[in-house]
């Protein structure tokens, strides 16, 4: 059974967080006000672990049970822990893979309303994205001072759920309504408004990045910013308690960060700065889950959010799961464990400690389980069961332990970027593709490299590098399962996110606004008559 909450005032007075940086919102949860990060009585004192997974299957391989209970095994063994996580987005928990909190008793609390509207924070992130884009269309409609080319508007609108009709539309066509033009929605996850929330490092920063945001070309080809639409004080209006981490905790009573929500697969996909760098203050471990596996958060993480934040990891844990493994075999074992050695090497490459966690299914046999042991010893990878799901932190204290050793041995001057900022753009690219993903070469569409062209000319050729690619395999085919060689990443198109400073390379058919199947896990929440919400896993 899942023990009783604690009043929210005793996770405050656990971690020692003086009164004026809380910032009371709920029964459940507070803000942490940003002045902790410039008081000088707290210190950065703790260590950074990140936690990431093998190639995920459909239903997720339980990285975020394995970081919860992590957290939770930590604290048993006497260590103060704060874990960091993304807030869900509502197109997964309607959609195929559900809620985003954990489960069983690894859990971030109350996960059901932590699932849904939770304080707010998704719903300003949306609103301040779509006053933009209203205010867009509105200086179009006065008179289009800016001279700004209604056909090379980049900037979308944008909503917290999967709706494939509202993927491309067409508005305005009448007198009242201004010009017709073609735009269309992403999903608040992919907006970029909640890239530069995860890696703005204050206010000063946020307001800079929502500046800097570009939203299309005049018709004399020079690129056009939010700045000049003297839009910016008011989204920071509609920002400003968004921007202030959440504050609850675990199924355990350990305390946990719940802030912001990027994709992993789509944009850099992790919590944000100011939530970690708050944890570091404040607890001897941060615990902080990277999305989808290592070839996506992970490498998004080392290569672009270390850059910005400054906050290097000193140990990361590999998830990894029988049915996952068996997945990248095509049915059997053995033949996918080199896809685990392959995310292994991948993480060791940019010079950090890795332990192996094998989030252990209910079905899976003892026979697979020491396979997968001997696998990890033979390529020299320190591996523990993790039970997090059925046990809680007592479920996870041996990966707990081992994590303990790889930070404390850790050396994180040696943690680098695998490509310098300098590179040209394609290059860069090139360097992702075929070290981490092991691709032969990269290939580009015409688009592709008019933008890639274009972009460096107007000077954003040093930015870094998202990649938005399929999470189902190393490659950009989401059916192309284990380790495979010899193929091309194909690269579509270029998006310029000016504002979370970072260029966006699409490879293969990704969606920016997600769809609902015909089998939904919505299908199964409903409400009681005591007003208790069920089925929201």
């Amino acid at each position: 059974m899942a023990q009783k909450l604690l009043p929210i005032e005793e996770i405050v007075r656990k971690l020692q967080v003086p009164e004026k940086h809380v910032e009371r919102c709920s029964s459940y949860g507070v803000k942490l006000k940003l002045s902790l990060l410039t008081d000088p009585d707290l210190p950065r004192r703790g260590k950074l672990v990140l936690v990431t997974a093998t190639c995920p299957t459909k239903a997720g391989e339980g990285k975020t049970v394995t970081s919860i209970g992590l957290g939770q095994g930590l604290e048993r063994l006497g260590k103060k822990v704060v874990v960091t996580s993304r807030e869900p987005s509502l197109g997964p928990v309607f959609g195929m893979k559900g809620g985003g909190a954990g489960g069983g008793l690894a859990r971030v609390e109350p996960a059901e309303k932590i699932n849904l509207h939770f304080h707010g924070d998704f719903h300003a992130v949306t609103s301040a994205h779509n006053l933009l884009s209203a205010v867009i269309d509105a200086h179009i409609f006065h008179g289009n001072e800016l001279d700004l080319d209604p056909e090379r508007i980049s900037w979308p609108r944008t909503m917290d759920m999967n709706d494939r009709a509202l993927r491309r539309i067409t508005i305005g066509g009448t007198k009242s309504t201004g010009p017709e033009r073609k735009t269309g929605f992403v999903i608040t996850a992919a907006s970029e408004i909640m890239a530069i929330m995860g890696l703005a490092k204050d206010r000063d920063d946020l307001r800079q990045r929502i500046d800097n945001i570009v939203v299309g070309f005049n018709r004399s080809g020079n690129l056009v910013r939010a700045a000049e639409f003297h839009a910016t004080g008011s989204m920071m209006a509609l920002l400003n308690e968004a921007l202030m981490p959440n504050l609850v905790q675990t199924t355990e009573g350990t305390p946990a960060t719940v802030h912001i929500g990027p994709f992993g697969n789509i944009a850099h996909g992790t919590s944000s700065i100011i939530s970690q760098a708050m944890g570091l203050q404040l607890a001897d471990y941060v615990v902080n889950e990277c999305g989808f596996g290592s070839d996506l958060g992970a490498e998004k993480y080392f290569d672009l959010v270390m850059r910005t934040s400054g906050l290097t990891p000193s140990a990361v844990v590999l998830v990894t799961s029988v049915r996952s493994l068996k997945l990248q075999g095509n049915g059997e074992l053995v033949p996918g464990l080199p896809h685990l050695a392959k995310h292994a090497k991948n993480l060791q490459g940019f010079g950090v400690s890795v332990v192996v966690g094998i989030n252990h299914f209910p079905d899976d046999a003892e026979a697979d389980l020491r396979i997968v042991e001997e696998y990890c010893s033979k390529i020299g990878v320190p591996m523990a069961l993790v039970e997090a799901f059925s046990r809680g932190g007592a479920g996870a204290e041996d990966l707990a332990k081992l994590v303990i050793a790889a930070a404390g041995a850790s050396d994180t001057s040696k943690v680098k970027p695998i490509y310098n900022l300098e590179a040209p753009l394609q290059e860069k690219i090139k360097t992702i593709a075929t070290t981490i993903y092991g691709a032969a070469d990269v290939a580009y569409s015409d688009l592709a490299q008019e933008k890639l062209k274009r972009f460096t000319e107007l000077g954003y050729g040093a930015l870094p590098i998202c990649m938005a690619k399929t999470q189902y395999s190393f490659s950009d085919n989401p059916e192309l399962m284990g380790v495979p060689t010899g193929w091309t990443m194909k690269v579509s198109d270029v998006n310029l996110s000016a504002g979370a400073g970072f260029m966006v390379v699409i490879s293969g058919a990704m969606m920016l606004m997600p769809c609902l199947g015909k089998v939904q896990r919505g299908f199964d929440i409903d409400v009681d008559a005591d007003g208790n919400i069920t089925g929201l896993a």
